[in-house]
């Protein structure tokens, strides 16, 4: 069964990480797939003192017409976290009962290391997203990578779990992905989209 019919006349992508993890690659490729799949597709990003390890934020739209590229609070139909603790922060833009796919990956922020804050436990973090939709995945994305010989590709781990779960012809996705790295980098990240997919 598609979580996410892609043939809807909209769809909103929300996906949240911090600095360094592969955010706006990942966004790009979502926007670029849209387009080569006949959508008309908005994109929008926000960075957080990204390059230290900030938040970073990027929505992108789907649709056979899309006005804006800003997410309206419960217009979400997918959430991604590249690192699990941002997801708690963005959950009311998810549309109820919509898709969140989430990287089980902690980088631990500054205010947590130097004692002011505490980090979200998992249990917690599985009930706040189980407050908005029953539609959620957990994988090890950086894990995965890892055993590839290559962490930074994780960002590419999850994309290959969602095109799974939206029942998506893997090759669309693997044209973009080509020519959105370095060559030296195409197999890599090719065997990292295939081991997400294969994740789910």
């Amino acid at each position: 069964m598609s979580i996410v019919k892609t043939d809807a006349k909209l769809i909103s992508f929300m996906l949240v990480g911090v600095g360094g993890q592969g955010t706006i690659l990942a966004s790009n490729v979502l926007a670029e797939l849209g387009l080569r799949l006949g959508h008309d597709v908005k994109q929008a990003e926000v960075h957080g003192m990204s390059q230290r390890g900030g938040s970073v934020t990027s929505h992108v739209r789907w649709g056979e017409r899309v006005h804006s590229p800003i997410i309206s609070k419960g217009d979400a139909d997918i959430m991604i976290a590249f690192e699990k603790s941002e997801i708690g922060g963005y959950l009311p833009g998810l549309k109820s009962n919509g898709l969140v796919l989430v990287n089980d990956y902690s980088i631990v922020p500054i205010t947590v290391s130097s004692g002011g804050a505490d980090y979200p436990p998992d249990d917690g973090l599985h009930a706040a997203i189980a407050e908005y939709t029953e539609n959620s995945y957990w994988i090890d994305g950086v894990e995965i990578a890892s055993q590839l010989g290559n962490t930074r590709t994780a960002n590419v781990v999850l994309l290959g779990a969602l095109s799974k779960l939206m029942e998506m012809d893997k090759q669309p996705w693997l044209d973009v992905i080509k020519e959105r790295v370095p060559p030296k980098f195409i197999e890599l990240n090719e065997q990292a989209f295939l081991q997400g997919r294969a994740a789910v």
